[in-house]
């Protein structure tokens, strides 16, 4: 018994610690990296945002999300990328079709 529990607390602490966000500040994180974005700007031909929501995951992860404009409706997919070791959880960018 003593050796699975030796066993356990090596393996414990040798795993990555990964830091968590609440989900506040995880959606945060995502709208953040499409508002900063120039690519979702030119895509938008920069008009001005009148909403912006999350509108469900893709079957590979990516978080689907939906920019709409007066003219335009633009879906973007944030695909996590866990950290290596310590740290938060950062997006890569993806967009859908560009606006007419």
């Amino acid at each position: 018994m003593k050796s699975i529990l030796t066993t356990l607390a090596l393996v414990l602490a040798t795993a990555p610690a990964q830091a968590a966000l609440s989900g506040f500040y995880d959606s945060a994180e995502q709208i953040n990296k499409i508002l900063s974005s120039a690519a979702v700007a030119d895509a938008l031909r920069q008009a001005s945002i009148g909403h912006v929501a999350n509108t469900g995951t893709r079957s590979d992860g990516a978080h689907e999300w939906q920019v709409r404009t007066q003219e335009c409706d633009l879906t973007i997919y944030l695909k996590p990328v866990p950290p290596q070791g310590v740290g938060k959880t950062t997006y890569e960018l993806e967009l859908g079709d560009a606006c007419p």
